[in-house]
């Protein structure tokens, strides 16, 4: 029904920005990276909306981006993955994280979101691998990363493991796997990982 809101921004809190655009302040549920991204009060901002609709209730979510918006309409497709546990996860990550998360099917990273289970962590894996593997992705080095798991999802995630075995974070591994060649074994996909980090010499 509304694509994006476009005015003066009037009020914030953790949970919720208001825009006021045609004399009508618009209370935006948010997340936290779009928290930390708005602009001071009395300047304007453009969120891109989301209305749920829950009974006798609309809500209206709003995002810094069109990418985090489009990432929280998938993750609340999934059954049993409320607006609440949606705003929980892009939160914590990145649409482009999530991306690689889900591509990776890392559901220890997803299931640190609160009300996201091992369970549910599982079924988001399997109902948006496909889903997201066509769309696409930022130029960061996380968004690169993700668009090659998801097209070989198997020895990107493998490597990915193996080098925060090693104790690097899932961060320092998808950047350094980013730009990697394609269908080379995960072996050889570790061995650059550690190259790129500065750690095969050693």
């Amino acid at each position: 029904m509304y694509y994006c809101v476009t005015g003066k921004l009037i009020y914030t809190e953790p949970q919720f920005a208001v825009v006021s655009c045609g004399g009508v302040g618009y209370k935006c549920y948010t997340t936290l990276t779009t928290q930390n991204m708005l602009p001071a009060i009395g300047q304007e901002v453009t969120l891109y909306t989301h209305l749920n609709v829950r009974e006798d209730v609309l809500d209206l979510y709003g995002f810094y981006t069109p990418e985090e918006c489009r990432a929280f309409r998938q993750l609340t497709g999934v059954s049993g993955v409320g607006p609440k546990s949606a705003i929980a996860i892009l939160s914590d990550m990145t649409p482009d994280q999530l991306a690689l998360c889900i591509a990776v099917g890392d559901a220890k990273t997803l299931s640190r979101a609160p009300g996201i289970g091992p369970k549910a962590a599982q079924r988001l894996i399997l109902e948006l691998r496909d889903k997201m593997a066509d769309q696409q992705f930022t130029q960061s080095p996380v968004g690169q990363a993700a668009a090659q798991a998801a097209e070989n999802n198997s020895s990107i995630g493998e490597a990915v493991g193996a080098l925060c075995a090693l104790g690097y974070s899932q961060t320092e591994a998808v950047r350094a796997l980013a730009g990697a060649p394609k269908d080379i074994p995960t072996g050889e996909l570790v061995k650059y990982g550690l190259k790129r980090m500065g750690s095969g010499k050693k």
